[in-house]
């Protein structure tokens, strides 16, 4: 399917208040958001025209905010009414949805406590995130060049664009060079998560183990993953991970709103040669859940 640039869709775009021509949305180039980072975001998955956790995302796009020093001028519950207004309006069955707030164009420097806070949503038809991948072979991850900050050094704790341009200059890294993705480490050396999904690795004795995540999003589908682990009587074990550790691991994934559960074949040189009985069992369980199937 080829595929269609996002300033050139039909549809709705909700912004500041309003029900939009897709096309009609638009911000001024000088805008505070665009040339300082200061942008919240959510990323979420619509299944069978439901969106998964919609609560969860509505809630942390206003704790990331928070975090940003400003304060969205729509509350949660309307957040919430307005996204499954859009679901309908753009008819999506099975999509993706990208609500977001940024500072706006009224002042153009480091200060911007002033300047009108921009809200929007947006939604759209999607199916796969790593459209290559298969369970069997996985994916094929390189290690990142850039390490997630410390917590005293960024606000680790939003989800906010400024954190992603190391993702995205590690992602274009690891395509060039053959691999689907990058997994970086953080400011210590221990194993943090990829460029837009959490990490969870299968120990040889059927644990399941995943970074702490003290300086990374934890993410929703993690915690959702979590939580179907231990419904199932895994043990699942939070930790620091060192890259010389990999060998004590027989499988691994990774968990994201885009990316599911993917499973991973390689990190690097490390193999991870067979998907386990708990990778399986994980894959099937969440695809139930998030589509409502008991």
């Amino acid at each position: 399917m080829q595929h269609i640039p996002f300033d050139n869709r039909s549809g709705t775009i909700w912004y500041n208040g309003e029900f939009l021509d897709w096309q009609n949305a638009k911000v001024h180039i000088l805008n505070h958001g665009l040339h300082y980072a200061s942008c919240v975001f959510e990323g979420e998955r619509i299944y069978n025209k439901k969106i998964f956790k919609s609560l969860h995302h509505s809630q942390r796009l206003h704790q990331s905010a928070q975090t940003m020093d400003f304060t969205i001028p729509y509350s949660i519950e309307e957040l919430e009414k307005i996204k499954l207004q859009l679901v309908e309006k753009q008819d999506i069955a099975n999509g993706y949805m990208r609500a977001f707030a940024w500072r706006g164009s009224e002042k153009m420097a480091i200060s911007a406590q002033n300047n009108t806070i921009h809200t929007a949503i947006a939604c759209w038809h999607f199916d796969t995130y790593y459209s290559s991948e298969n369970i069997a072979t996985g994916l094929k991850l390189a290690f990142a060049k850039y390490r997630r900050p410390s917590p005293d050094s960024a606000p680790v704790s939003a989800k906010a664009a400024g954190l992603y341009m190391i993702c995205t200059i590690s992602k274009h890294q690891a395509e060039k060079a053959g691999y689907h993705d990058a997994i970086m480490l953080d400011y210590r050396g221990y194993l943090a998560e990829a460029t837009g999904a959490n990490l969870f690795l299968i120990s040889k004795n059927n644990e399941l183990h995943t970074p702490t995540p003290d300086c990374f999003l934890n993410g929703i589908t993690r915690q959702t993953v979590i939580e179907l682990a231990l419904q199932k009587g895994i043990k699942v074990v939070e930790k620091h991970i060192l890259p010389t550790e990999l060998d004590n691991y027989q499988d691994a994934f990774l968990t994201g709103s885009a990316a599911e559960i993917t499973r991973i074949g390689s990190i690097e040189n490390h193999l991870f040669s067979q998907p386990s009985q708990i990778t399986l069992d994980l894959i099937s369980n969440y695809h139930n859940l998030v589509r409502g199937i008991s």
